[in-house]
């Protein structure tokens, strides 16, 4: 009941005006209050000043009464001290008579002719100096004006405390009230915003649900539950930036139902709907944790495989899916044989991209459908050098030439301290039409082409325009570029290392070349020759993924390296086993005895990052620390001022 009237959009609305009515009426008090306290204020300084000049009018009175007396005593020390003190209470009253209230300026009448008189008789007594009968007679009628003078003046000030007195008592009673009708008000309003907030968190948590409802319908299949085409897109869009940033493998397999035709069409929909299900339930019991289970329409379903390694890895996995799907079912009292046919393709060796992974997956699986082979995995000899990758070639050479090819860095930041000693300059493609490329989609096609040369050069450059960008901006950031074997292998490539440098005025100290092991290995000869030549330049270098390549201890004994990046496949259990601490140790030992720096790639959560540190790794790169991003959002992450240019 208290739901359904929490909900109500009339009590919404109700408990809204409720609440801005009390605020409003908060705001009233509170200039009343104001405006109280201010009169009172003012009433009380006034009245204070009244009482003040009539208890000047007494002290007044006093001083010409002891002048008066001590003239009597002294005649002779007295007459200067009583001619200073004559008439000194006049510019009180006179005052009193200007600025009093209705009853001062009544009283002071009164006070003005008696002082007149008190002043007379002083003036008179100043001049008799003979007969000293007279002198007395006078100086006691002064004595009972003074007298007279001193009553009225305290009269007056008693008045003016007593009304001050009582106002101030009034205005204690008022502001007991208002008080009262404060808290009465602030406790309504409490009680409004309670309500308030309840029926916007209701509204909010209906919202929520029904966002949360409305994006599973979105991505999840109505009748089997499972992953739709859309989020099995994205869980491969995922899947293939970890995989690239991890050098794995990701395999996707599509299965298609035998004979789900005649199923339908002998036995109705609903028994189909049925075995959709019970496919559904088969497959999700047979796979692994990190598996994905998709329908993709009809009886066609799909399953992301990621971390397998090697296509037969994934052919394993399809032929134990497979196992698990055939066999009999049951549908509605009928008995009913359920088998398929399953292609396999596997990312980065079969496709480059996600859509050309369902691709190459789908011709996969109509080759065993067609074949009766029940499982296939896709074949890519022979269309390696197919017409779509010299399209790439192509294009990738018309984006050196438009500058479709962007920048994204990865910083590189100290364990020890968090400061940032550098980034790691990576390739990204603005593709016109394909949306934003990583470099799993083009580079193994530029590899095996020429065009890998003027691409690594106009990285180069590009990665050291923005350093200068930065350098300009007060912001010095070491820039690392990774550097394939053909350039690593070419004789030229040290000379147009250093005229890129040169050209945009660069010191060579701030750019790092990551090399990979097997292309030291390819050639260790003349590797050595180039990294000898690039170290003479002032340029550093790094072995880029160390541990997963073939590189002898001999070879990196020889190679005039800086630096060694440990492997993201070790530094992602470095704080989980003892075997990947132990391996990371050892090559920080190996690193310190050949006077080698150290950089863990890969990085991802705080306690592999805290591991690093406690074993003397001294700089890390990872998602945990950042992801690679555009130079003006790495600004900001650095808390930067984002500036475009120089």
């Amino acid at each position: 009941m208290l739901a359904k009237v929490v909900r109500s959009k009339a009590v919404a609305r109700a408990a809204v005006i409720g609440l801005a009515l009390g605020v409003f009426a908060l705001a009233v008090l509170a200039a009343v209050s104001i405006t109280t306290n201010a009169r009172t204020t003012d009433h009380i300084e006034r009245n204070s000043r009244i009482s003040d000049h009539w208890s000047q009018i007494d002290v007044h009175i006093s001083v010409e009464t002891e002048a008066l007396n001590d003239y009597m005593v002294a005649k002779k020390f007295g007459k200067d001290l009583l001619d200073n003190a004559v008439h000194s209470t006049r510019p009180d009253i006179e005052w009193q008579a200007t600025h009093g209230d209705r009853l001062d300026k009544e009283n002071v009448v009164l006070v003005q002719d008696s002082y007149a008189a008190f002043s007379d008789t002083l003036n008179e007594l100043r001049r008799t100096t003979s007969n000293r009968d007279r002198m007395k007679e006078l100086a006691d009628q002064a004595t009972l004006g003074a007298s007279f003078l001193r009553k009225s003046a305290n009269a007056n000030v008693n008045r003016h405390r007593l009304a001050m007195d009582s106002y101030l008592a009034d205005a204690a009673r008022f502001n007991e009230k208002l008080s009262l009708a404060a808290a009465v008000i602030c406790g309504a309003d409490f009680l409004l915003l309670v309500l308030c907030a309840s029926v916007l968190l209701t509204h909010q948590r209906r919202i929520e649900g029904q966002a949360v409802e409305s994006r599973y319908r979105a991505l999840h299949d109505d009748l089997t539950g499972l992953a739709n085409r859309a989020l099995l897109a994205d869980e491969i869009e995922k899947a293939l930036r970890v995989a690239e940033q991890e050098r794995e493998s990701v395999g996707l397999l599509l299965l298609d139902l035998n004979k789900f035709k005649e199923v339908n069409d002998t036995l109705g929909h609903h028994a189909g709907d049925l075995l959709l299900k019970e496919v559904a339930d088969r497959l999700t019991a047979a796979v692994r944790s990190t598996d994905t289970v998709a329908r993709l329409g009809g009886d066609e379903f799909a399953v992301l495989m990621p971390e397998i390694h090697s296509p037969d890895h994934g052919a394993e996995i399809a032929r134990r899916l497979l196992d698990s799907l055939e066999g009999p079912a049951e549908l509605d009292g009928v008995t009913v044989d359920i088998s398929g046919s399953i292609g396999a393709a596997v990312f980065p060796l079969h496709s480059s991209s996600g859509p050309e992974l369902l691709q190459h997956a789908d011709i996969a699986m109509y080759t065993a459908k067609r074949n009766r082979l029940g499982i296939a995995v896709y074949d890519p000899s022979a269309d390696r050098h197919s017409s779509q990758e010299l399209g790439m070639i192509g294009e990738l050479r018309r984006a050196i030439d438009e500058e479709e090819l962007v920048l994204h860095y990865q910083p590189k930041v100290s364990t020890s301290s968090g400061r940032v000693v550098g980034v790691e300059a990576l390739i990204r493609w603005q593709h016109p039409l394909r949306g934003l490329l990583f470099p799993g989609d083009f580079i193994p096609q530029a590899e095996e082409s020429e065009i890998i040369v003027p691409l690594t050069d106009h990285v180069l450059g590009m990665a050291l325009d923005q350093h200068r960008i930065w350098r300009a901006q007060d912001t010095l950031l070491p820039v690392a570029v990774n550097v394939p074997t053909v350039c690593l292998l070419d004789d030229t490539f040290p000379d147009r290392v250093a005229q890129a440098l040169a050209t945009r005025g660069v010191p060579a100290g701030v750019l790092t070349l990551e090399i990979t092991e097997t292309s030291i290995i390819s050639d260790p000869v003349r590797a050595s020759t180039i990294l000898t030549r690039l170290r003479g330049l002032g340029v550093r270098l790094s072995v880029d993924d160390f541990g997963t390549g073939y590189s002898s201890m001999s070879y990196l004994q020889s190679m005039p390296l800086h630096e060694l990046k440990i492997d993201r496949s070790f530094v992602r259990t470095v704080a989980e086993s003892h075997g990947g601490a132990a391996i990371v140790r050892a090559v920080l030992e190996l690193a310190r005895a050949l006077d080698l720096e150290v950089v863990a790639e890969g990085v991802e959560d705080e306690a592999a990052l805290v591991m690093l540190g406690q074993l003397g790794c001294a700089n890390a790169q990872g998602y945990h620390i950042s992801r690679p991003v555009r130079a003006t959002d790495l600004m900001a992450w650095l808390g930067r001022p984002v500036l475009e240019s120089a």
